[in-house]
């Protein structure tokens, strides 16, 4: 029985070596094809954004576009009449005169859809006098007053109560008659000849400077949440990118250590047997 023994031993043998080799071929294909399968570092591929991203992708968005609507409604109501406006320096004036012509204007109003009538309001008239020249002029209210009716201090809201529109003028009289005497501030314009002077100012640096500054704030806010949410997808992206490159590395590394372990164990086991043939082995 010993002869038989040698070549049953070394078949055996063999065969668990051709079973150990496509054992550790199909482990390996198989490894291939997990990485394969997995997502490689690309640096073309995009990472997908999150809800949170889009929303607030979104509301940069939305605060660049109200921006924008921003200045084009201040620039046509306010900046434009601003820069088209008479430029005025602030000067003291002092009441002369103030009385209400016995004329009144015509005036148009109306009280619906379909109701439409005509009316007329007092022009209360003030005559004051510049404190810098000493010369006489007609005060106005604002800039609007001189545009809509240049003989009238203001223009009221016209409607069709008379004395409603009259009491209005008297008030307005009798502040100024109290003033009579006293020197208050008024804007009028070097470089016209024009005698119209004006109480208030409807558009000043102030205003010029809110209309600018608040569009501009709403603009920047919303490119830099657009410019954060960029930047944070694209640091995402390379955190990404990196963490797969550094598990394709360590994955490498752990396949060639077992493929060395698997050697060292397939040549120690392949001593062990030949100890084991030779001892067996007939003298």
């Amino acid at each position: 029985m010993q002869p038989f023994s040698i070549p049953v031993q070394i078949t055996l043998q063999g065969g668990q070596r051709r079973q150990g080799r496509p054992a550790f071929s199909t482990s390996g294909t198989r490894r291939n094809t997990d990485h394969n399968d997995g997502d490689p570092p690309d640096v073309h591929r995009k990472l997908p954004s999150s809800a949170g991203e889009d929303r607030a992708m979104l509301l940069g968005f939305a605060m660049m576009g109200f921006s924008v609507l921003m200045f084009f409604v201040l620039g046509v109501t306010i900046l434009k009449p601003f820069l088209l406006s008479t430029q005025r320096e602030e000067s003291n004036c002092t009441i002369i005169h103030v009385h209400t012509m016995d004329d009144w204007t015509d005036c148009a109003f109306t009280c619906g859809m379909d109701c439409r009538g005509q009316g007329k309001y007092p022009c209360l008239q003030l005559f004051v006098k510049l404190t810098h020249s000493g010369q006489k002029v007609l005060l106005h209210y604002n800039e609007e007053a001189v545009q809509i009716n240049s003989k009238c201090f203001y223009t009221p809201k016209c409607h069709q109560h008379r004395n409603d529109l009259l009491s209005g003028a008297l008030d307005i009289k009798e502040f100024f008659d109290h003033k009579n005497g006293t020197p208050f501030s008024c804007f009028y314009s070097p470089d016209s000849q024009s005698e119209d002077v004006i109480l208030i100012k409807k558009y000043d640096q102030m205003v010029i400077f809110h209309c600018l500054f608040w569009p501009l704030l709403t603009l920047l806010g919303g490119v830099l949440i657009g410019g954060m949410v960029r930047l944070t997808q694209y640091l995402s992206f390379l955190c990404e990118k990196h963490s797969t490159a550094f598990r394709g590395e360590v994955s490498g590394k752990v396949l060639h250590m077992a493929q060395h372990q698997f050697k060292l164990w397939r040549v120690g086991r392949s001593k062990g047997r030949s100890r084991e043939t030779l001892r067996w082995w007939p003298n």
